[in-house]
Protein backbone atom coordinates (compact mmCIF):
# COMPACT_ATOMS: atom_id res chain seq x y z
CA UNK A 1 0.00 0.00 0.00
CA UNK A 2 1.09 3.49 -0.71
CA UNK A 3 1.73 5.74 1.95
CA UNK A 4 1.65 9.77 1.87
CA UNK A 5 4.50 11.22 4.13
CA UNK A 6 2.47 13.89 6.45
CA UNK A 7 3.98 17.61 6.98
CA UNK A 8 4.13 16.69 10.61
CA UNK A 9 3.30 13.56 13.17
CA UNK A 10 -0.56 13.67 13.37
CA UNK A 11 -1.76 15.06 15.77
CA UNK A 12 -4.90 12.16 17.17
CA UNK A 13 -7.49 15.29 18.49
CA UNK A 14 -10.21 13.86 21.28
CA UNK A 15 -12.95 15.31 20.08
CA UNK A 16 -15.57 17.36 22.76
CA UNK A 17 -12.95 15.23 25.08
CA UNK A 18 -12.88 11.11 25.13
CA UNK A 19 -16.80 11.55 23.98
CA UNK A 20 -17.45 8.17 23.65
CA UNK A 21 -16.62 7.26 27.37
CA UNK A 22 -17.24 10.47 29.52
CA UNK A 23 -19.88 13.32 29.19
CA UNK A 24 -18.61 15.68 26.24
CA UNK A 25 -16.52 18.85 26.25
CA UNK A 26 -16.24 18.60 30.61
CA UNK A 27 -12.75 18.28 32.85
CA UNK A 28 -13.11 14.75 33.32
CA UNK A 29 -13.30 14.06 29.35
CA UNK A 30 -10.02 16.27 28.60
CA UNK A 31 -8.71 14.48 31.33
CA UNK A 32 -10.06 10.88 30.37
CA UNK A 33 -8.51 12.11 26.58
CA UNK A 34 -5.04 12.67 27.61
CA UNK A 35 -4.42 9.27 30.05
CA UNK A 36 -5.64 7.42 27.06
CA UNK A 37 -3.02 9.01 25.17
CA UNK A 38 -4.70 11.84 23.19
CA UNK A 39 -1.57 14.07 21.80
CA UNK A 40 -4.74 16.83 20.97
CA UNK A 41 -7.89 18.08 22.92
CA UNK A 42 -10.84 19.39 20.10
CA UNK A 43 -13.92 21.67 21.67
CA UNK A 44 -16.04 24.93 20.68
CA UNK A 45 -15.83 28.34 22.61
CA UNK A 46 -18.49 30.99 23.15
CA UNK A 47 -18.08 33.99 25.25
CA UNK A 48 -19.84 34.75 28.09
CA UNK A 49 -21.58 38.07 29.11
CA UNK A 50 -18.68 39.13 31.35
CA UNK A 51 -15.85 37.95 28.50
CA UNK A 52 -15.07 34.45 29.82
CA UNK A 53 -14.01 32.06 27.09
CA UNK A 54 -15.88 29.04 28.17
CA UNK A 55 -16.31 25.46 26.12
CA UNK A 56 -19.28 24.50 25.29
CA UNK A 57 -20.85 22.77 22.10
CA UNK A 58 -24.35 24.13 21.88
CA UNK A 59 -23.88 27.67 22.83
CA UNK A 60 -27.22 27.85 25.15
CA UNK A 61 -28.53 26.07 28.82
CA UNK A 62 -31.55 25.91 30.54
CA UNK A 63 -34.33 23.48 30.24
CA UNK A 64 -36.35 22.82 27.09
CA UNK A 65 -38.69 26.11 27.56
CA UNK A 66 -36.08 28.23 29.31
CA UNK A 67 -32.92 28.01 27.03
CA UNK A 68 -30.39 30.84 27.06
CA UNK A 69 -27.56 31.94 25.30
CA UNK A 70 -24.17 32.01 26.72
CA UNK A 71 -23.23 35.20 25.29
CA UNK A 72 -26.80 36.43 27.52
CA UNK A 73 -25.37 35.20 30.94
CA UNK A 74 -22.30 35.63 33.29
CA UNK A 75 -19.76 32.95 34.13
CA UNK A 76 -21.31 32.53 37.37
CA UNK A 77 -24.57 31.90 36.04
CA UNK A 78 -23.95 28.89 33.76
CA UNK A 79 -23.79 24.98 35.07
CA UNK A 80 -20.79 23.75 36.91
CA UNK A 81 -20.37 21.20 34.26
CA UNK A 82 -19.35 24.24 31.75
CA UNK A 83 -15.81 24.99 31.73
CA UNK A 84 -13.75 28.09 31.35
CA UNK A 85 -10.67 27.48 28.79
CA UNK A 86 -8.45 28.67 31.98
CA UNK A 87 -9.90 26.01 33.77
CA UNK A 88 -8.90 23.33 31.00
CA UNK A 89 -5.31 24.51 31.34
CA UNK A 90 -5.23 25.14 35.26
CA UNK A 91 -6.48 21.11 35.38
CA UNK A 92 -5.01 19.48 32.33
CA UNK A 93 -1.47 21.62 31.58
CA UNK A 94 -0.73 22.79 28.49
CA UNK A 95 1.21 19.80 26.77
CA UNK A 96 -1.09 18.94 24.06
CA UNK A 97 -2.24 20.66 20.87
CA UNK A 98 -5.34 22.39 21.16
CA UNK A 99 -8.02 22.65 18.35
CA UNK A 100 -10.49 25.13 19.30
CA UNK A 101 -13.88 25.82 17.09
CA UNK A 102 -14.60 29.60 17.63
CA UNK A 103 -18.53 29.45 17.59
CA UNK A 104 -18.56 33.30 18.73
CA UNK A 105 -16.63 35.46 17.21
CA UNK A 106 -16.43 37.69 19.84
CA UNK A 107 -14.29 35.18 21.69
CA UNK A 108 -11.11 35.24 19.71
CA UNK A 109 -9.24 37.65 21.58
CA UNK A 110 -10.22 36.09 25.00
CA UNK A 111 -8.99 32.95 23.49
CA UNK A 112 -5.85 33.86 22.52
CA UNK A 113 -4.85 35.84 25.02
CA UNK A 114 -5.42 33.09 27.55
CA UNK A 115 -3.51 30.72 25.83
CA UNK A 116 -0.81 32.98 25.63
CA UNK A 117 -1.18 33.64 29.46
CA UNK A 118 0.14 29.95 29.88
CA UNK A 119 3.40 31.21 27.80
CA UNK A 120 4.51 30.65 24.54
CA UNK A 121 4.17 27.07 24.65
CA UNK A 122 0.42 26.65 25.03
CA UNK A 123 0.23 29.94 22.05
CA UNK A 124 2.08 27.43 19.97
CA UNK A 125 0.07 24.26 20.44
CA UNK A 126 -3.48 26.61 19.79
CA UNK A 127 -5.30 25.62 16.75
CA UNK A 128 -7.78 28.07 15.74
CA UNK A 129 -10.90 26.88 13.68
CA UNK A 130 -13.61 28.34 12.01
CA UNK A 131 -15.54 27.64 8.47
CA UNK A 132 -15.32 31.47 7.12
CA UNK A 133 -11.90 31.52 5.88
CA UNK A 134 -11.80 35.81 5.29
CA UNK A 135 -12.71 36.13 9.20
CA UNK A 136 -10.02 33.57 9.99
CA UNK A 137 -7.45 35.91 7.79
CA UNK A 138 -8.19 38.94 10.24
CA UNK A 139 -7.59 37.30 13.09
CA UNK A 140 -3.69 36.42 12.14
CA UNK A 141 -2.58 39.97 13.04
CA UNK A 142 -3.42 38.41 16.55
CA UNK A 143 -1.08 35.41 16.63
CA UNK A 144 1.85 34.70 15.07
CA UNK A 145 2.35 31.40 16.61
CA UNK A 146 -1.58 30.24 16.72
CA UNK A 147 -2.36 28.06 13.97
CA UNK A 148 -5.16 29.10 11.80
CA UNK A 149 -7.55 26.40 10.38
CA UNK A 150 -10.14 26.48 7.73
CA UNK A 151 -12.98 24.24 8.33
CA UNK A 152 -15.45 23.20 5.20
CA UNK A 153 -16.15 21.28 2.98
CA UNK A 154 -14.97 20.16 -0.55
CA UNK A 155 -18.33 21.47 -2.12
CA UNK A 156 -18.26 24.83 -0.98
CA UNK A 157 -14.38 25.34 -2.37
CA UNK A 158 -15.16 27.75 -5.01
CA UNK A 159 -12.87 27.36 -7.86
CA UNK A 160 -12.11 23.62 -6.62
CA UNK A 161 -9.13 22.85 -4.14
CA UNK A 162 -6.06 24.14 -5.59
CA UNK A 163 -7.69 27.52 -6.36
CA UNK A 164 -9.08 27.38 -2.44
CA UNK A 165 -5.34 25.96 -1.71
CA UNK A 166 -3.84 28.68 -3.19
CA UNK A 167 -6.55 31.35 -1.57
CA UNK A 168 -5.45 29.90 2.28
CA UNK A 169 -1.92 30.43 1.19
CA UNK A 170 -2.05 34.16 0.52
CA UNK A 171 -4.36 34.71 2.91
CA UNK A 172 -2.09 33.23 6.18
CA UNK A 173 -4.34 30.13 6.96
CA UNK A 174 -2.23 27.65 7.94
CA UNK A 175 -4.72 24.51 7.94
CA UNK A 176 -7.78 22.55 6.30
CA UNK A 177 -10.60 20.48 8.15
CA UNK A 178 -12.55 18.38 6.09
CA UNK A 179 -15.15 15.29 6.39
CA UNK A 180 -12.97 12.54 6.32
CA UNK A 181 -14.80 11.58 3.09
CA UNK A 182 -13.67 14.94 1.33
CA UNK A 183 -9.98 13.24 1.77
CA UNK A 184 -7.35 10.87 -0.40
CA UNK A 185 -3.96 11.01 -0.97
CA UNK A 186 -4.15 13.08 -4.37
CA UNK A 187 -5.91 15.89 -1.78
CA UNK A 188 -3.44 16.21 1.26
CA UNK A 189 -0.53 16.43 -1.36
CA UNK A 190 -2.25 19.18 -3.28
CA UNK A 191 -2.89 21.07 -0.27
CA UNK A 192 0.60 20.69 1.22
CA UNK A 193 2.04 21.27 -1.99
CA UNK A 194 0.93 24.98 -0.53
CA UNK A 195 2.49 24.39 2.74
CA UNK A 196 -1.01 23.74 4.44
CA UNK A 197 -1.78 21.03 6.86
CA UNK A 198 -4.41 18.54 6.46
CA UNK A 199 -6.81 17.80 9.27
CA UNK A 200 -9.85 14.87 9.13
CA UNK A 201 -12.91 15.14 11.30
CA UNK A 202 -15.21 12.09 12.48
CA UNK A 203 -12.70 9.82 11.96
CA UNK A 204 -14.34 7.16 14.24
CA UNK A 205 -13.98 3.62 13.26
CA UNK A 206 -10.52 2.19 12.42
CA UNK A 207 -10.34 1.43 8.51
CA UNK A 208 -11.32 5.55 8.13
CA UNK A 209 -8.63 6.71 10.51
CA UNK A 210 -5.76 4.21 9.03
CA UNK A 211 -6.73 5.33 5.50
CA UNK A 212 -6.63 8.75 6.76
CA UNK A 213 -3.66 8.31 7.90
CA UNK A 214 -2.22 6.85 4.95
CA UNK A 215 -3.50 9.61 3.19
CA UNK A 216 -0.91 11.51 4.78
CA UNK A 217 -3.22 13.48 6.94
CA UNK A 218 -1.61 15.56 9.79
CA UNK A 219 -4.27 14.98 12.12
CA UNK A 220 -7.22 13.17 13.42
CA UNK A 221 -10.43 13.80 15.24
CA UNK A 222 -12.17 11.18 16.91
CA UNK A 223 -14.76 10.64 19.59
CA UNK A 224 -12.84 7.10 20.13
CA UNK A 225 -9.46 8.29 21.67
CA UNK A 226 -7.91 4.42 22.18
CA UNK A 227 -9.00 3.78 18.59
CA UNK A 228 -7.67 6.36 17.30
CA UNK A 229 -4.28 6.66 19.26
CA UNK A 230 -3.59 2.57 18.58
CA UNK A 231 -4.21 3.75 14.85
CA UNK A 232 -1.83 6.78 15.10
CA UNK A 233 0.38 4.15 16.71
CA UNK A 234 0.40 1.84 13.88
CA UNK A 235 1.31 4.76 11.40
CA UNK A 236 4.51 5.83 13.81
CA UNK A 237 5.66 1.89 13.91
CA UNK A 238 5.54 1.68 9.72
CA UNK A 239 6.18 5.01 8.60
Amino acid sequence: MTRIPSLRPPVGFAHRGARARAAENTLEAFQLALRLGATGIESDVWLTADGKAVLDHDGVVGGRFRRRPIASLARRELPSHIPELADLYATCGDNFELSLDIKDPSAIAEVIATARDQGRAAESRLWVCHHEWRLLATWRELSDGVKFVHSTRLAHMEGGPEQHAATLRRAGIDAVNLHHTDWNGGRTTLFHRFGLLALAWDAQVERVLDAMLNAGIDGVYSDHVDRMMEAIDRRRAHP
